[in-house]
């Protein structure tokens, strides 16, 4: 599986942005994706995942704001982000597990800025 991360950028605080991720290969409908965010100086932390049968879960401090979706027809994981906040402001990656091998795979990652 090859993840391209796409749609991050500067924008100001309480603005909106929609993040994309493209998936090669033909199991994308069988795979869990979501999308993860590492601030400068701390740890990758999950921000919101979906399942392959369309079941989504987010971290507290982007819930109500953040929607995961996915479309199968054309092998993309989205990630619509509103009410944009300073502390949002993170490399995001698209990661996708792959349940026949057990093996993790990661986007190169999109830069977002929210400036104050």
């Amino acid at each position: 599986v090859q993840l391209q991360a796409s749609g991050g950028g500067l924008v100001q605080a309480g603005g909106s942005l929609r993040l994309s991720c493209a998936a090669s290969g033909t199991i994308f409908s069988r795979t869990p994706m979501a999308w993860y965010r590492q601030a400068p100086g701390k740890q990758r932390e999950l921000v919101a995942s979906i399942t392959s049968g369309g079941s989504t879960n987010y971290a507290g401090a982007v819930k109500g704001r953040f929607t995961i979706t996915r479309d199968s027809a054309k092998n993309t994981v989205y990630l619509q982000m509103n009410s944009l906040k300073p502390e949002d402001t993170a490399v995001y990656y698209c990661h996708a597990f792959r349940l026949d091998t057990l093996t993790n795979f990661w986007g190169q990652g999109t830069q977002v800025t929210v400036s104050s």
